[in-house]
């Protein structure tokens, strides 16, 4: 399906490099209202929702500091025209303030044998780069993770708050697949592979 949608993509012209563009300012950011939480246990909304099986994304980016990432399983593609993916992020996380400055950014989509790679991404502070090997994307310069069976070179569209995260809508400016490889998922809890 990747492929489909790189080839797709291609042939309306998103594979071309786009003219650099401003960081988008950083959204205003307020608390969840009393009157906005639902009765629900935590831990329970979380043990249903793994039940959803998702595949599994690093999301990079470069700023002044240098490379910046972090894993991500609530990816999704949102438009073909304009070509338009988006993610979500907690609003406590450290990385996504670089990403927003940054106004770009690379989504790497792991392969089965990358649960280690995905490992070292979670983990807050560090060096999470540390041995990972990596080139620049073609439009942003973010770093494109070596081995990662396809990505996609954005610039920030659009960020909205939803709770406890930031929706973040991505334009599409470059991308690439590979053939083969089979894709990382996640599911209760667990890194597994797909099978047919």
């Amino acid at each position: 399906m990747a492929a489909t949608a790189v080839r797709y993509l291609r042939s309306v012209g998103a594979s071309t490099v786009a003219e650099p563009v401003e960081a988008l300012p950083r959204p205003d950011l307020r608390a969840v209202g009393e009157d906005e939480r639902l009765p629900l246990d935590g831990a329970e909304f979380r043990r249903v929702l793994g039940h959803f099986a998702s595949g599994v994304t690093v999301i990079t980016a470069l700023d002044d500091e240098g490379p910046a990432g972090f894993a991500c399983q609530s990816f999704a593609s949102l438009s073909l025209d304009p070509p338009l993916i988006a993610f979500m992020v907690a609003r406590t996380s450290t990385t996504w303030p670089r990403i927003a400055q940054a106004g770009t950014f690379c989504v790497n989509i792991l392969g089965a044998e990358q649960g280690t790679l995905c490992r070292g991404f979670a983990v807050s502070g560090g060096d999470k780069f540390a041995g990972v090997t990596y080139d620049a994307a073609p439009s942003s310069g973010a770093p494109r993770l070596d081995g990662v069976p396809a990505w996609l070179d954005c610039t920030i569209h659009a960020v909205h708050t939803g709770g406890d995260h930031l929706i973040v809508v991505g334009r599409v400016d470059a991308l690439g697949a590979t053939e083969a490889g089979e894709p990382l998922l996640f599911h209760q809890g667990k890194f597994g592979q797909f099978q047919a």
